[in-house]
C-alpha cells in the first residue's frame, strides 16, 4: 500500500487509505514536537484524491524559526525518522521514514512558516485538489516521467519542477489580477 525502494520511481493509483496513514504520521510528529512545530500538513500527490502518486507520503511541517532544528532533529530521530539534511530551496530539512532498509514510506519536509516553500506546498496541493484540469495534466506528466526515469527518482522529481512553478506562477498572477 505504501513504500518505495530508494531511488526508484513507481506511480500508482490513488489509495484512499493514504489520508489516514498521513494523519497518523502527522499526529506522531506533533506528539514529539508540538512545542516546536507551528503546523504539520499532508502535502504532495498522496494528499490529492484521484491523483496517481509515488507510494510515499509527503508531510510538511512548519516551524517558527530554524533555531529549533537541533532539538527537533533529536526528537524525530528518536521517533525513528532518518535525518537527510537541509535541502534548503529543494524542500527544506528532510527526514525519511523507512518501513525496512531502503524502503521509504514517508518524506517529512521541515521549513519555516515564513519560507515560501511552506506556501508552495499548501497552494500546489490545494490547486490540485480543486482544479481537475491541472490535476489531469499533472497526472499525465507524472506517468510520462515515470517511464523515462523509472530508476532515477532525482531526475523524475526535478523534471516536474517547471510544471509546478508554472502552476504556482499562474495562480499568483490570478490572485494579483483579482486583488483590490
Amino acid at each position: 500500500m505504501i513504500g518505495l525502494i530508494r531511488n526508484t520511481v513507481r506511480v500508482v493509483d490513488h489509495n484512499s487509505g493514504w489520508a489516514d496513514l498521513a494523519a497518523q504520521a502527522c499526529r506522531r510528529v506533533l506528539e514529539v514536537g508540538a512545542d516546536l512545530i507551528a503546523d504539520v500538513q499532508h502535502v504532495g500527490s498522496t494528499a490529492v484524491p484521484g491523483l496517481p502518486a509515488k507510494p510515499i507520503l509527503d508531510i510538511a511541517a512548519a516551524v517558527a524559526a530554524l533555531d529549533v532544528m537541533p532539538e527537533l532533529i533529536e526528537r524525530l530521530t528518536a521517533l525513528g525518522y532518518i535525518y537527510r539534511g537541509d535541502g534548503q530551496n529543494a524542500g527544506g530539512h528532510l527526514f525519511v521514514w523507512e518501513s525496512e532498509p531502503d524502503v521509504r514510506t514517508i518524506h517529512l519536509h521541515v521549513v519555516t512558516l515564513a519560507d515560501v516553500q511552506w506556501s508552495h506546498y499548501l497552494c500546489f496541493r490545494d490547486l490540485l485538489r480543486q482544479d481537475a484540469g491541472v490535476r489531469k495534466r499533472y497526472a499525465a506528466l507524472k506517468q510520462e516521467l515515470r517511464h523515462r526515469f523509472s530508476d532515477d527518482r532525482k531526475l523524475y522529481t526535478e523534471s516536474k519542477h517547471d510544471f509546478v512553478r508554472g502552476v504556482l506562477n499562474a495562480q499568483a498572477q490570478h490572485i494579483f489580477k483579482n486583488s483590490p
